[in-house]
């Protein structure tokens, strides 16, 4: 019996699994090529995985609803990854109440130089209205991030596309150059990093350390919160 070739793909395309396979060997294949490297922040699992991924749909022309729709269960899993990152923060809650008022002093001043650093930049260089508030939560983690550009006029699509390339961009290049900085000391590094790259610094810091990655976990929450409640009334 010969074998139906186009019902054989027309079936692997339509599965609900090929999608996520199809992203879990994108990332695994990033998370291979990190390791080998000796762990290469320009090598980075989630930046590898992004563009193979991206590359892949683009080559087989499948329609871009079609993979959100197959890769949609992995976005569950965002939920309990976010609730199990409470154990961390609870670990070092003793310290976080002793370094309370610089912690509030950062996310004051990182809150206000990202989002109007953003507008400014956007509007100077003849951003529409729509473009630049699609531009002014990417310090914020996606799902808060494209809630708040729709909220204040932005393109959703946009605003996630610039928080993942925020994200990348300073998990590759924050800890590096914080060192630099002199920045020794983990719960400052983490929160720098959770602050500025959201969740892909996050996942960066917990590389680094425990305590790192709880104070990027804190900032990134932090972070989120404030965007949420200031630019929509600051913008809106």
């Amino acid at each position: 019996m010969m074998l139906n070739w186009q019902a054989a793909n027309e079936a692997i395309f339509s599965s609900p699994v090929f999608d996520i396979a199809l992203t879990v060997a994108c990332y695994q294949l990033g998370l291979w090529a990190y390791r080998r490297s000796g762990n290469k922040p320009f090598l980075l699992p989630v930046f590898i995985g992004f563009v193979l991924t991206a590359l892949l749909v683009w080559l087989l022309d499948r329609p871009l609803a079609a993979y959100e729709l197959g890769a949609g269960p992995i976005m569950v899993l965002l939920g309990p990854v976010t609730v199990a990152l409470a154990v961390p923060l609870y670990e070092n809650l003793h310290l976080m109440a002793r370094l309370w008022w610089p912690l509030l002093l950062m996310l004051v001043i990182t809150a206000v130089t990202v989002a109007s650093s953003a507008v400014y930049i956007g509007f100077g260089l003849g951003g529409s209205d729509a473009l630049v508030m699609s531009l002014a939560p990417k310090a914020a983690t996606t799902p808060i991030a494209i809630l708040i550009a729709d909220s204040i006029g932005g393109y959703m699509g946009v605003a996630a596309v610039v928080v993942m390339l925020t994200g990348i961009l300073g998990a590759m290049t924050g800890p590096g150059l914080l060192h630099k900085l002199g920045v020794q000391h983990h719960a400052a590094l983490g929160f720098a990093l959770g602050l500025s790259a959201h969740a892909v610094g996050t996942a960066r810091a917990f590389e680094i350390s425990r305590q790192c990655g709880a104070f990027a976990a804190l900032g990134m929450s932090l972070m989120g919160f404030t965007l949420a409640v200031c630019l929509p009334l600051a913008l809106g």
